[in-house]
């Protein structure tokens, strides 16, 4: 059956699932904070990458907690996987953590799902999954713009970028969690300069092209992943209509700087 599922339903089976058993681990009450976020990174991790290994066999892959393979840089269907993003939110019993399943197709992030196991929007106790497939509409947007932000470290750009737009800072934990907040009308802007790898960024950025959002560096160059080096260090996610503002006033912070 996995096998003839569409790329689409296996990123967000494989991410419900994943959710679930993450769920399950904290549930255990047998780990510390600490502990508990290497017990679920780990857990997690086996079951991703054991089963697209199973059922995508040809398909290269890159996962946060697995030792990188090589010979994925010479596929042009990669998946990239971060098994629970907001670990730190994850052991602490929060809402705002994620995990990714998402696909690269010749460098470009075209199918995502990001789960979102602890925010049940449904009542069915069974978390959200948000989908590059399967797009839903746009809540309209405030007339005071929101910008989501790091809840323990927030990046000096955005706050500056924030002051100049008056737009109200929303702090949050994952990456994952932030881009979906743009999504689920939560938030507005997402502006993110202080660090991240591919796998923090491309199941979140599919899914938010899918919604037509903007997504591209703050320098407004494009996204590109499955590279040798995976660290891609900044993000913007937000609606087409502030795109265009937002990169000229993270400019001029930068210059300012």
């Amino acid at each position: 059956m996995s096998e003839a599922m569409s790329d689409g339903d296996l990123a967000a089976h494989l991410a419900e699932v994943a959710g679930r058993i993450l769920i399950n681990v904290r549930a255990s009450g047998l780990f510390s904070p600490k502990a508990l976020g290497k017990a679920g990174d780990q857990t997690a991790n086996q079951f991703l990458v054991h089963a697209l290994r199973e059922v995508r066999p040809e398909d290269g892959l890159l996962s946060e907690e697995e030792k990188d393979n090589p010979e994925r840089l010479a596929k042009s269907r990669v998946w990239i996987v971060d098994p629970v993003d907001g670990t730190r939110e994850y052991g602490e019993e929060r809402s705002d953590w994620a995990v990714h399943v998402g696909m690269a197709v010749d460098g470009e992030a075209v199918l995502g799902a990001v789960a979102l196991p602890g925010l049940d929007l449904t009542g069915s106790g069974g978390g959200t999954v948000l989908r590059s497939d399967q797009p839903r509409p746009l809540p309209d947007a405030p007339e005071k713009l929101r910008m989501v932000v790091s809840r323990t470290r927030p990046a000096k750009e955005a706050v500056a970028v924030a002051e100049r737009l008056d737009a109200e800072l929303v702090p949050m934990g994952s990456a994952g969690a932030k881009a979906m907040a743009v999504i689920l009308g939560q938030a507005d802007i997402y502006l993110h300069s202080g660090g991240q790898y591919e796998w923090d960024s491309m199941a979140p950025v599919a899914v938010a092209q899918a919604h037509g959002l903007h997504c591209s560096r703050i320098d407004g160059s494009p996204l590109i992943y499955n590279q040798e080096d995976v660290y891609l260090p900044d993000l913007l996610i937000c609606r087409k209509e502030h795109a265009e503002q937002v990169l000229s006033l993270i400019s001029e912070v930068q210059v300012s700087a």
